[in-house]
């Protein structure tokens, strides 16, 4: 029961976590306030731990209330406990007389709920401004909650929202090689005067984007033609790293020292330094190729060319 249960339990909280934090930042805009967030899902969920205990379902803020509390003059955490109060009353004292409201009537309510909840006017405007893939996750998601339930709509625009994430990631993330230019000239144009001297044999590879197993096809780019003695990894850009990207790190680090290349990494930022570090590559380059900067590695290169 418990296996089948997480799942569901755990879409069940996030779809909680992100329906309560958009009441909170609905009413930050009405009120001009700053929600604590940490607190906000804390206090979700020790609600829904002993709604759990009294046998009661999961629940979560809802704009439309929280919304309406604001403009009726709420302010304070007391608005809310009064209004759970007033329901707790309704509920303990007037419950037989729910049973004489017409269906009809509640049906109309729910569906002007509904109405409001779905948010028309954004939709038109991502419709007709938003990018086609961010509008194709809207829709799927949309389709997935009419067709099925608001559970697995939510599973499908998570996992939806990934892909397209991944897809993006990998768009910005670039491996290009430097182009090269004799001392003539760099003295013959001013404009080139701030290009730095590579050292010959030397090649310089500018990695930028974060590298990831969706993005390792970036890395087939780095080549060493015949005659390189040092090839020079600028890894600025390169804000984080996955194991599939550092295993083809190592692999091309493997090529290098067949060849007898010396591989120089340059400006390698903190999360991809901690990691090489746990696997090992920055022992098996060198801590003396690693350097802080790409002037540092070009004067490295010069050293192991002379």
């Amino acid at each position: 029961m418990v296996a089948g249960l997480v799942p569901e339990s755990f879409t069940l909280a996030v779809l909680i976590a992100i329906v309560s934090l958009l009441a909170c930042v609905v009413t930050d805009g009405m009120t001009g306030q700053q929600h604590d967030s940490n607190q906000e899902l804390m206090a979700q969920g020790i609600a829904n731990i002993f709604c759990g205990v009294f046998g009661a379902i999961p629940v979560a803020g809802a704009v439309a209330r929280a919304s309406n509390n604001v403009k009726n003059g709420g302010r304070t955490p007391v608005a809310g406990m009064f209004h759970s109060v007033v329901v707790l009353v309704i509920l303990l004292c007037f419950l037989p007389l729910a049973s004489y409201i017409p269906m009809a009537a509640l049906s109309a309510v729910l569906i002007q709920v509904a109405f409001s909840m779905s948010n028309l006017p954004e939709f038109v405007y991502m419709a007709k401004n938003a990018p086609k893939s961010d509008f194709a996750v809207l829709m799927t998601t949309t389709l997935a909650g009419i067709l099925v339930d608001l559970l697995f709509a939510v599973e499908v625009g998570m996992v939806a929202a990934a892909f397209l994430f991944m897809s993006r990631m990998s768009d910005v993330t670039s491996v290009r090689g430097w182009d090269y230019y004799t001392e003539e000239q760099l003295a013959n144009d001013p404009g080139r005067l701030n290009l730095r001297l590579v050292p010959k044999r030397t090649l310089v590879y500018e990695l930028e984007g974060p590298m990831f197993f969706a993005s390792v096809g970036e890395f087939m780019k780095i080549t060493a033609t015949a005659g390189t003695r040092v090839v020079i990894l600028r890894m600025r850009g390169v804000s984080t790293i996955d194991i599939t990207a550092l295993k083809y790190l190592e692999e091309f680090e493997k090529r290098c020292r067949k060849r007898k290349i010396t591989l120089l990494m340059s400006h390698v930022r903190e999360q991809p330094l901690s990691m090489m570090k746990k696997a090992g590559f920055v022992t098996r380059v060198g801590k003396e190729n690693f350097c802080k900067n790409i002037d540092e590695a070009l004067a490295r290169a010069e050293e192991i060319v002379k």
